[in-house]
This record gives C-alpha cells, sequence and structure tokens, in this order.
C-alpha cells in the first residue's frame, strides 16, 4: 500500500519552541534498559497547548466544553488547505474569493510553517487569523480552523478576541501544524487530541491525504 498521507504535526521534544508563559517541553527517560532496567520508560512534561494541538471552549470559556467532547466529526473528514499570502494576518479580503461554505474544515497555509518551525526560539511575528477573518469564519458556520502555528491569535493582536470568535461560534481548532510540505486544495483530514477529561485543550496528531487518492 502506499504511502500516501502526509504527517503535518510537528516532533514534540525537550526544549521545543512553546508559547512564551506555558510551562516548557521535557521528555525524560526514567527507566532505561541501558542503565538494567527491564523496560524503557520516558516521562513526558508539558502544557497542552504546545505543539500541534487543539483548543476547546473552556481554554477561553469558564464552563465551556472540555476537549474530551469534541465531536469526532469536527476533524475527521474533507478539508481544504487554503495557503495565505498576506505577510501579517489573515484578513477577510484574502478569505472573500473562496467562497467557504458551512460546515467545512479549514487549515490555513501561511509562511509560518517554512519560517517559524525552524527556530526553538518563540516567533512573536507570526502570521494569525486578524479578529475581522475569525469573525467572517464564524458567519460562515464552518466547523473547524487550523493554522500552522501556536495560537489563531497574534501575539501582540487579536489574541484572545480571535479566540473568542471562533470558540463561541461552536468553531473546533487546530493549532500548531506544519504544512510546508503540503500544497493548497482539498485533502482527507485525521486529526486526534488525546482524550484528557476536561482539558483546555490536548497534543494531537494530524494528517492529510489528497482527496481521492486512496491507494487501491
Amino acid at each position: 500500500m502506499a504511502e500516501d498521507w502526509i504527517d503535518i504535526s510537528v516532533p514534540l521534544y525537550t526544549g521545543m519552541v512553546h508559547w512564551p508563559d506555558n510551562p516548557p517541553v521535557s521528555i525524560e527517560r526514567m527507566m532505561d534498559i541501558d542503565r538494567g532496567d527491564t523496560a524503557n520508560v520516558s516521562k513526558l512534561s508539558m502544557g497542552v497547548h504546545t505543539g500541534t494541538h487543539m483548543d476547546a471552549p473552556v481554554h477561553f470559556f469558564p464552563g465551556g466544553k472540555g476537549i474530551d467532547t469534541m465531536p469526532l466529526a469536527a476533524t475527521i473528514g474533507l478539508a481544504r488547505v487554503i495557503e495565505i499570502h498576506d505577510p501579517e494576518s489573515i484578513k477577510p479580503d484574502e478569505l472573500h474569493m473562496y467562497q467557504i461554505k458551512s460546515g467545512e474544515r479549514i487549515l490555513f497555509k501561511t509562511r509560518n510553517s517554512t519560517r517559524c518551525w525552524q527556530s526553538d526560539d518563540f516567533v512573536k511575528d507570526f502570521v494569525y487569523i486578524s479578529h475581522e477573518a475569525a469573525q467572517y469564519l464564524a458567519a460562515q458556520q464552518v466547523q473547524t480552523v487550523g493554522v500552522d502555528y501556536l495560537s489563531v491569535g497574534g501575539f501582540f493582536k487579536d489574541g484572545v478576541e480571535t479566540h473568542h470568535a471562533l470558540l463561541s461560534a461552536g468553531i473546533w481548532i487546530i493549532e500548531g501544524l506544519n504544512l510546508s510540505s503540503v500544497r493548497a486544495g482539498t485533502y482527507e483530514l485525521i486529526c486526534l487530541p488525546l482524550k484528557i477529561e476536561g482539558s483546555d485543550g490536548a497534543p494531537s496528531r494530524a494528517v492529510l491525504r489528497l482527496a481521492g487518492s486512496a491507494a487501491t
């Protein structure tokens, strides 16, 4: 069977980039066969909003839904990768031409994919979804939105506002994708967050396959 799935997740490793006020990533071998233990066992310590991950409504709304309530259909099915050329933010003017429809899963490919993941230092001027674009996506009633760095909202602007606009509209958020090896188009998406009870977010593994390319 051909390997036609594309992994759009970023690897987790000690010292990798994370949101500035979030816990750092530490992966430590607690039991080691080379030290005489019967098995290798590692300990993972990190914030749930690091690397490729998903946000749940409770991330910004007290009493909101946890990540464990996410319907699987939100992140399994057809998704459209849209390439954004604006170097600052995703704005409504650039989205209008794509005629985004209700129920769509939209993944935004920006310069973040080739620029930001090259460094373990946090990049503050990443391309984000503007508040106005988030409101537009909410009005279109999309199902899921994915971005290629650590937040749908900006570091300097529209951080809270963009999250509020999307989450309050029932839109599920995927953050931390790497779309550098993906062209714009329609794909099959599978993205599954860890089922952490009541959590505001969860690490996730996300893969794409070009729609209609299933191996025979």
